[in-house]
């Protein structure tokens, strides 16, 4: 599936197409937990939604991971890691989450993930981080605190927080693999090929840990529970495998060759208020005010964050992101500068 960046007087109508892309896989990520959280609900194990996610997609993504066969032996290293954080990591732990917190505030949790990976630049790369980055990393935090209510002792539950957490610090570890595969021209790895591999060594991984064999299989014969009403369970796991996984990934791939980081930074904070909106009409999770707008001010931070921290020499790609969960799934990193997941 060749991409092409555009450039010179065509380039508007790349990008215009890359921005309605973008948006589609915002939207697309956004809707996984609102259609992930019914199924948990009506007796599946988080892990084994995780697993029945990872593995449909997987299977899915498995002519392109034929094609691109050589991966294999060129980046192990690399397409391991993009299994394990990217994949199994950060679905696990999401998933988790939404099955102890309302999906709007796991997500915007993960949206931590700017401020954990300046961290990593600052303290660990030793590259400069801008004044504007620092104020964005901040706010993120700030804001996070008005979401979780810290003033009435975490009104949520504890672990369901540190799962989101940890689904955060997955994104970060995928953006630094992400980094190692970028900037190297024609011999940097395809995204697509990389995605299909990672979806791949992902389930594996969740098979050994979900032990799906033990699953209520009957449950996706049923019916799931969606603020009063009833849904097929199996059409929710269409939903999460088909729209929420493989559409949201390719789209995304494909949207960040044709914007800039920054473009795709902004639209990438649409995944957080299109969960949030859905979470809120389809599951009935209401925020107050206040969340509401603590809610605002992380995406503002992350933004921020993301699009303020330098890029590296020889025009690497940048180093911060926007952060998604559910989904996720940071999707574009691995051969052009970042997307959000």
């Amino acid at each position: 599936m060749p991409v092409h960046t555009t450039h010179g007087p065509e380039g508007n109508q790349g990008r215009g197409v890359g921005l309605g892309l973008a948006l589609v896989s915002a939207v697309a990520f956004g809707g996984s937990g609102v259609a992930a959280k019914p199924l948990i609900e009506a007796g599946l194990e988080p892990l084994h939604v995780v697993w029945l996610r990872v593995a449909g997609a997987a299977l899915v993504m498995l002519p392109l991971a034929v094609r691109h066969r050589a991966l294999v032996r060129r980046r192990p290293v690399l397409l391991a890691g993009f299994g394990l954080l990217a994949v199994a990591g950060v679905q696990a732990c999401y998933f988790a989450a939404i099955s102890r917190i309302p999906v709007g505030v796991a997500l915007l949790v993960e949206y931590l993930a700017p401020a954990i990976l300046l961290c990593w630049v600052r303290f660990v790369q030793r590259r400069p981080v801008t004044r504007a980055a620092a104020v964005g990393v901040v706010l993120a935090v700030g804001g996070l605190a008005c979401v979780v209510e810290v003033w009435s002792g975490m009104g949520f539950d504890a672990l369901g927080l540190l799962l989101a957490l940890a689904a955060a610090c997955c994104q970060v570890g995928y953006f630094v693999l992400s980094d190692q595969g970028a900037g190297a021209g024609k011999e940097a790895p395809d995204p697509l090929g990389v995605i299909a591999y990672g979806l791949l060594v992902g389930a594996l991984v969740l098979t050994v840990v979900a032990r799906p064999w033990t699953m209520d299989w009957s449950v996706l014969a049923g019916t799931a529970r969606m603020d009063g009403g009833s849904v097929a369970a199996w059409l929710l796991l269409g939903w999460v495998v088909l729209i929420a996984t493989v559409l949201a990934y390719v789209t995304g791939v494909v949207s960040v060759r044709r914007l800039s980081p920054q473009i795709a930074g902004v639209v990438a904070c649409l995944e957080a208020v299109v969960a949030t909106v859905l979470a809120w009409v389809l599951l009935g999770e209401h925020l107050a005010a206040p969340q509401i707008a603590g809610g605002a001010v992380v995406l503002v931070g992350a933004f921020i964050a993301q699009s303020s921290t330098p890029a590296k020499p020889s025009d690497g790609p940048v180093a911060g992101g926007s952060g998604a969960g559910g989904s996720g799934d940071a999707e574009g990193v691995l051969s052009a500068p970042e997307s959000g997941a």
